[in-house]
């Protein structure tokens, strides 16, 4: 019988190898522009396309109860395995910007089965502890998410299709790894039926309520300057002539510097509790949004990047525990599909903000559309306050 000990790290390790496909197209969008063709501003649509697919696919997941009726782990690797062969198929010549975005499309669709689906296989394991345990796979997640900006960073004579390749191969392994080697957890309660008004349902308790509504309002704000963290280095290099950062490698540090921050706001949550915790993260990035006009055009390489670094360990470090909390205000016979509706809502939510902000770049002066991003740290703190 394998303990949580061994669990925890192989889904963390699974949940890393996946998540890598979400930015994949992100970090190696100019060789993409170059390549096909493409008008420079694909970026919000490129990404936008992801999201889309994600919402779907959990809209799918959680109507049909996938993950609450059949194994979490078969459908972990199924969904690893599909977002794999779609990624890997960026490739392939004679792309348009129409194939693409349907590509990374379906790719967002089956990450549905992976992030969401993935803490349901964590809450199965750890009743005790879900805080924790859910920093350690958001830091994954996180991890994941950064780590095609490194390759691509990193690798001299790397071209981009390896960074695809690569991607495609860990997510393969990491589904492998769960399928394997995690088990139904213990705290497993199926549901045989599928239950067509659980989408209603789980939003009828009132901490439910309360904990999903800020986890709303964080992603309003995540995913939008994850986005852009490549954009905002890059006019930092326009601005400055004699700046010269690596954009691709300054991306993945900004992102994933919040895994740690994730891991630390686990251990903090034990002796605070996880509201309290993340409501502090909401409003330090809430602060970073209102602050960034000045800082984004400091002339100082230092600051900017100094700034950049905590904005990107704020902005992620509240995810994992109100995903604690709706965990743990969720029914249990409808934990995943309670999971994979709000993030379903979440991701929605994220692609509003995105293309808000891809808009507003030609319309105003760009450091301060990111001041729209505190709307959603605000909400969100009004909401838990009422938990």
């Amino acid at each position: 019988m394998k303990t949580g000990k061994i669990i925890l790290p192989i889904i963390v390790l699974s949940q890393f190898c996946c998540t890598s496909l979400w930015f994949a197209g992100n970090a190696v969008m100019l060789d993409l522009v170059k390549v096909y063709g493409l008008q420079s501003n694909v970026l919000g649509h490129l990404t936008s396309a992801v999201q889309f697919g994600f919402i779907s696919g959990t809209l799918f997941f959680a109507v049909l109860s996938i993950a609450d009726r059949f194994s979490p782990s078969k459908v972990f690797f199924a969904s690893a395995i599909m977002g794999a062969i779609f990624n890997i198929s960026s490739i392939w010549e004679g792309q348009t910007l129409s194939t693409l975005l349907i590509l990374r499309f379906l790719t967002g669709f089956f990450l549905a089965g992976i992030y969401p689906v993935g803490m349901k296989i964590a809450a199965d394991y750890f009743n005790k502890g879900l805080g924790l345990s859910l920093s350690f796979l958001v830091g994954a997640l996180v991890l994941g998410t950064a780590f095609p900006y490194l390759l691509n960073g990193i690798s001299e004579g790397f071209f981009w299709q390896d960074v695809l390749i690569t991607t495609s191969f860990m997510a393969c392994v990491g589904g492998l790894l769960i399928l394997v080697l995690v088990p139904n957890g213990p705290y497993r309660k199926p549901n045989l039926k599928p239950d067509l008004s659980a989408f209603f349902k789980v939003f009828e308790k009132k901490k439910f309520r309360s904990a999903a509504f800020g986890y709303f309002g964080h992603m309003w704000e995540l995913y939008a300057f994850w986005a852009f963290v490549p954009i905002l280095l890059k006019s930092y290099n326009m601005k400055n002539e004699q700046a010269d950062l690596n954009v691709a490698l300054l991306s993945f540090l900004v992102i994933s510097v919040g895994g740690l921050s994730c891991v630390i706001g686990g251990y903090l949550s034990k002796h605070y509790g996880p509201k309290r915790i993340a409501m502090t993260a909401l409003v330090l990035s809430c602060l970073c949004c209102l602050v960034s006009p000045w800082m984004l055009n400091v002339i100082n390489g230092y600051v900017f990047i100094t700034f950049l670094l905590l904005w990107g360990m704020f902005v992620i470090a509240d995810s994992p525990l109100l995903s604690t909390l709706v965990a743990q205000n969720a029914e249990p016979k409808t934990k995943a599909t309670a999971l994979t509706i709000v993030n379903c809502i979440g991701f929605a939510i994220t692609i509003i903000s995105i293309q808000l902000l891809n808009s507003l770049t030609f319309i105003i002066e760009s450091s301060y559309i990111y001041i729209l991003l505190a709307i959603g740290p605000i909400l969100g703190l009004i909401a838990l306050r009422k938990a």
